[in-house]
C-alpha cells in the first residue's frame, strides 16, 4: 500500500503498536523500522495525536503510544486524521460560459464525493486490531 506514503506509515506504525500497546515507541525507532526520517514520522504521528489516536510523552522513557485500544481505532479514523484523500477531486474549473462543462464538473464532483464516502464507510468497518490479527 504505497500509494499514499503517509497513510501507509500511519497504518504500519499503528499495527506494530497494537501488538505491544503499552510500549512507547520513539520517532527514531519508528523511522528506522519504516525506512524514513524521524521528522516525517513526527509529522504523521502528530496528526494522529491531534485526532486522539495517539499520545506522546516526552523524556527518557517517553515516546508514542496508542491513546485507546486498537479494537477502537478504525482504518477510517486514521484516514480522516491525516486529512488526505485517495480519491482525487476535480480542481475548481476556470470560469467558462459552457453549460455542458459546468454540468459535467458538478456531476463528476458528486460522483467523486460518493466514492470518497463509500471508501470511508468501508474503512470504518475494519479496526487496526483486526488487520493485525488477520496477518498472524
Amino acid at each position: 500500500m504505497k500509494r499514499n506514503s503517509r497513510l501507509s506509515l500511519a497504518l504500519h506504525t499503528l499495527g506494530h503498536m497494537a501488538g505491544t500497546p503499552t510500549e512507547p515507541r520513539t520517532s527514531a525507532e519508528i523511522a528506522e523500522h519504516a525506512g524514513t526520517n524521524p521528522v516525517v514520522v513526527r509529522r504523521v504521528l502528530g496528526k494522529l495525536r491531534e485526532a486522539g489516536l495517539l499520545i506522546s510523552e516526552k523524556g527518557h522513557a517517553g515516546g508514542w503510544r496508542l491513546a485507546r485500544d486498537a479494537n477502537q481505532i478504525t482504518l477510517a479514523d486514521v484516514y480522516l486524521a491525516l486529512d488526505e484523500r485517495l480519491v482525487a477531486s476535480e480542481p475548481t474549473p476556470e470560469p467558462h460560459d459552457c453549460s455542458i462543462e459546468h454540468a459535467l464538473h458538478r456531476r463528476v464532483a458528486d460522483v467523486m464525493q460518493d466514492v470518497e464516502q463509500s471508501l470511508i464507510a468501508r474503512l470504518a468497518q475494519t479496526t487496526i486490531l483486526e488487520v493485525c490479527k488477520s496477518d498472524h
